[in-house]
């Protein structure tokens, strides 16, 4: 899950009005012991111990196996067929760069890491992209329900599309699409998946912090080293030779070689636009290393009383980074944000159900997912190969990067709007005079940002829930401003660590609201719906009449 979503957000400050005796009742109205168990778990999720909890390493042996340890003591069933893991066969290929040759009427070297990232999703041994001609193809989008196609009258085979991050709405002075709340077609997983599909031989995004949401940096981290995979029986031969990102600068550079200094997000806009030869052609050399392996999903069940078959799903993953790029002294990404808090919330939620006197009536599932990380491995895994079915399952309440400087009085949820577990956010969170808004920075494209998004895809009513940036007992600027340092100096960084004065309260605010959702949902005999208007109510419509 990504913070970006949450830096802007707006929330009504409720309590800056009253007085410090009402901001202590707001503050110990929070489950102290939720927050607690919350805090313990992530000591442990985010010591260094666990090395970064990356896929395919010690560390996911050490973190599945705490999981999976925690459920057992908890009384838990496991949750597959006598197993607390689901396998989830992966290929992890680490792909090294040899410096970039452009050559044609922009000729340059660029370096690896440093003006571009590159890697390939083929299982071969090596890559090598020689001569292939630059073509600036826009937004990289075929949309026909938008009317647009930036493929048109376009042959790629060969070719090396240059493509612009986000999609045509981002801050434009007209509408297009929907406007600043990004679609799919703004993400860079659908950048790569469309080249592929017009034959191209190598797909370039151009790196924008504004509308891509995050600074080079989180290219640098996040797009560099081993990258994991589902495996598929062509071993990925379908997707494009190389796939990376470039600088802006060099992107400039690029499109001013073939006379194109305006703005190149207006310039892509433009009505008559049409793909433009970039006059360059690009070399690059990848070697790879594979390896094939099974990394795991852990689940748990808590059976139902009266209809065992139906099921509320609590989802969060367990993977960072692992070891990778040293900044400062540190090249341990422990993620205590992303997502060690995840993951402690669901366990401590778990704790919750099981010591509660009522056992709830429908069945509650537990599931910590692998590579999240990595482009929603784990979730995309289960959402194709799911263990319970998804007509029968009820919703997936997914927790994912929760805020660590305390209790807020307002929320955000992530994709407002889309189904009915809005609703019961808000019948929760109006007595206590919260606030509740939606995505208030939508352009961000959060919601295809974390693993609640495979389970939408499926059908299945999903949501992601967060605190707001108006922290009790400061204004909504000091929360805004916590966010922001989160952002920039923390996602995605070795300096996401744990430390003792992590204030885990606002952590067990959010977590608790999922868990009070939890005991209302598994107590009804009905389904939450999509909206009028979503995209994934005609999948869940379709699967609910079988």
């Amino acid at each position: 899950m990504k913070f970006t979503n949450l830096i802007a957000v707006a929330g009504l400050a409720v309590l800056a009005s009253c007085s410090s005796n009402s901001k202590k009742e707001t503050a110990t109205a929070t489950d102290t012991a939720l927050a607690a168990d919350i805090k313990q778990h992530i000591a442990v999720l985010a010591n260094d111990s666990l090395l970064g909890r990356k896929p395919f390493t010690v560390g996911e042996e050490k973190t599945i196996a705490y999981i999976a340890a925690q459920f057992k003591k908890l009384g838990l069933e496991p949750g597959n067929k006598g197993s607390y893991y689901q396998d989830v066969p992966m290929v992890e290929i680490k792909s090294t760069a040899a410096d970039m040759q452009l050559t044609g009427k922009t000729a340059m070297t660029i370096k690896p890491g440093v003006d571009f990232v590159a890697s390939t999703r083929r299982e071969v041994p090596a890559i090598n992209l020689k001569n292939s001609p630059l073509v600036f193809a826009g937004y990289g989008i075929v949309a026909p329900e938008y009317k647009w196609n930036d493929y048109a009258g376009l042959d790629v085979k060969g070719k090396t599309v240059v493509v612009l991050v986000n999609d045509p709405g981002f801050q434009a002075p007209e509408k297009f699409f929907k406007g600043d709340t990004m679609t799919y077609y703004g993400r860079w997983t659908y950048k790569y998946e469309e080249a592929a599909r017009q034959g191209a031989a190598g797909v370039l995004i151009v790196h924008q912090t504004e509308p891509a949401s995050y600074g080079w940096q989180v290219i640098q981290n996040s797009f560099s080293g081993s990258k994991l995979y589902l495996q598929q029986a062509d071993k990925h031969m379908n997707r494009c030779q190389v796939e990376g990102w470039i600088s802006e600068d060099v992107a400039k550079k690029l499109l001013a070689g073939a006379g194109i200094t305006e703005d190149m997000r207006a310039y892509a806009r433009k009505k008559n636009f049409k793909a433009v030869p970039l006059n360059s052609e690009v070399s690059l050399a990848l070697t790879t290393k594979l390896k094939y392996a099974m990394s795991h999903n852990v689940v748990a069940t808590l059976k139902g009383t009266t209809t065992p078959n139906e099921y509320v799903l609590y989802s969060a993953h367990w993977d960072h980074f692992g070891i990778n790029k040293p900044v400062g002294n540190d090249s341990i990404y422990n993620g205590a944000v992303d997502n060690a808090s995840g993951v402690a919330a669901i366990l401590a939620i778990a704790k919750k159900f099981v010591a509660a006197k009522e056992k709830p009536k429908r069945s509650i599932v537990f599931l910590s997912v692998t590579a999240e990380e990595q482009g929603l491995l784990g979730s995309e895994y289960y959402g194709t190969h799911p263990i319970y079915p998804l007509n029968k399952t009820v919703a997936d309440l997914n927790l994912d990067a929760l805020s660590d400087f305390g209790e807020t009085t307002d929320f955000s949820i992530t994709g407002k709007g889309q189904n009915d577990l809005d609703d019961y956010v808000l019948e929760l969170t109006k007595p206590m005079g919260w606030t509740v808004v939606g995505d208030t920075k939508p352009s961000s494209g959060s919601y295809y940002r974390s693993d609640h998004f495979n389970f939408a895809k499926v059908g299945v009513p999903a949501i992601d829930l967060h605190n707001g940036a108006t922290a009790v007992g400061h204004d909504e600027a000091w929360g805004k401003a916590k966010l922001k340092e989160y952002n920039e100096k923390r996602y995605h960084q070795p300096s996401d660590s744990y430390t003792s004065d992590m204030n885990t309260m606002g952590m067990a605010q959010t977590a608790d609201l999922m868990f009070k959702m939890g005991v209302k949902l598994s107590n009804e005999t009905t389904f939450p719906s999509w909206k009028a208007g979503s995209e994934f109510k005609a999948i869940r419509d379709k699967a609910m009449r079988k």
